[in-house]
């Protein structure tokens, strides 16, 4: 009797506590949150209900090396590995569930999109009209003639992406897929130097692969989700995204089945930047148009398909002389079209003071 008298005093003054209207519904949310949080984690796709050794290893000759590659992907997908639709469809919905993908409220969405980080391309200016940097979960496309910088703000990103969070950083790695020979690790010492980073630690934390075919592109990155997950990838870079696809697929003839391809290399890219909160970036080559009499002859390559997938897209070009460059924004989710000047130095990606930019206004 004495200890039911103990506790009741406790109960009732915890009652009488003041309590707002909208506590309960928050308290709500947190404990959605955290029974998302508690659901149970699978490390690796053996551990999936349904996957047994040879269904692994199945899965991993696809390119299916994490229980995120294997949420992000759809039934059809997993036909070679030999299951049937329906068990290949709980699967997939059992890798989902364990990453916490399902039906939420846009206030839920909203707090989840807390989580999406951005990073600085070295540029305040740019940075300005990204609405802070680059952000994670999407692909950010560079497009612009010879010369124009894109290779540049790739090797940028890749120093860039090792600061802290504080100075614009994401804290993780870079993987760079080269498809044009671009990648030079004499820009990344001296950006690095500028950053007041250690050279042989940040080169430590980029993983590199040339890719040779367009085929040879696909592979690299539909294996890529397991040497992202182990050396905390936050940054994944094709430069370019274009080359071997366009040089390989020559004519009308080809068009479809060159834009097919694009498509599903593009969606990979897209799922492997949200299954692992990372920065996604393309660097893309350009055609011109000489019929257009009108606005820029100058146009990305890859159509539609390109345009629809990147979310984010920044045209480059040069000015007139020296190091000057000129980004714009052309589309975003919901970011206004904006330009802005930067320039490219032996420093890497760098601001223009007002005196440049009066010069490049003149000569422009």
């Amino acid at each position: 009797m004495s200890e039911d008298t103990d506790i009741k005093p406790e109960e009732e003054a915890t009652e009488e506590e003041p309590e707002e209207e909208i506590e309960p519904k928050e308290e709500k949310t947190e404990n959605m949150l955290k029974m998302e949080e508690n659901k149970k984690k699978y490390e690796f796709i053996e551990d999936l209900p349904g996957v047994g050794p040879a269904t692994a290893q199945k899965l991993r000759d696809l390119g299916y090396h994490t229980v995120e590659s294997v949420a992000m992907a759809t039934s059809r997908e997993l036909d070679p590995v030999g299951v049937s639709a329906k068990k290949a469809f709980q699967i997939i919905e059992t890798a989902r569930s364990s990453i916490g993908i399902s039906f939420i409220r846009a206030d839920e969405l909203f707090k989840m999109r807390k989580n999406v980080r951005r990073l600085s391309t070295g540029s305040k200016a740019l940075d300005k009209i990204l609405d802070g940097g680059i952000e994670t979960q999407t692909i950010s496309e560079f497009y612009g003639e010879f010369g124009s910088g894109k290779s540049q703000i790739c090797h940028q990103l890749c120093v860039n992406v090792q600061l802290p969070v504080e100075r614009g950083g994401l804290n993780g790695a870079a993987l760079y897929v080269d498809t044009e020979n671009t990648f030079r690790l004499e820009r990344i010492v001296q950006m690095s130097k500028f950053a007041g980073l250690d050279p042989e630690e940040v080169v430590k934390n980029i993983i590199y692969a040339e890719a040779y075919t367009s085929d040879h592109q696909m592979f690299l990155l539909e294996n890529a989700d397991e040497i992202i997950k182990a050396n905390n990838i936050k940054l994944i870079i094709i430069d370019s995204l274009t080359a071997h696809f366009r040089s390989e697929y020559i004519g009308r003839e080809m068009l479809a089945s060159r834009q097919q391809r694009l498509n599903k290399h593009m969606h990979k890219l897209v799922a492997l930047a949200r299954a692992f909160n990372a920065v996604a970036v393309v660097t893309n080559q350009v055609m011109a148009k000489p019929d257009q009499f009108f606005g820029d002859a100058i146009h990305p390559i890859g159509g539609n398909i390109v345009g629809h997938t990147s979310h984010t897209r920044v045209y480059l070009r040069r000015a007139s002389h020296g190091p000057i460059r000129i980004a714009r924004l052309v589309s975003s989710p919901y970011l206004p079209e904006g330009e802005e000047i930067l320039k490219v130095t032996e420093n890497g990606i760098e601001d223009v003071s007002e005196e440049e930019k009066a010069t490049k206004t003149r000569g422009r």
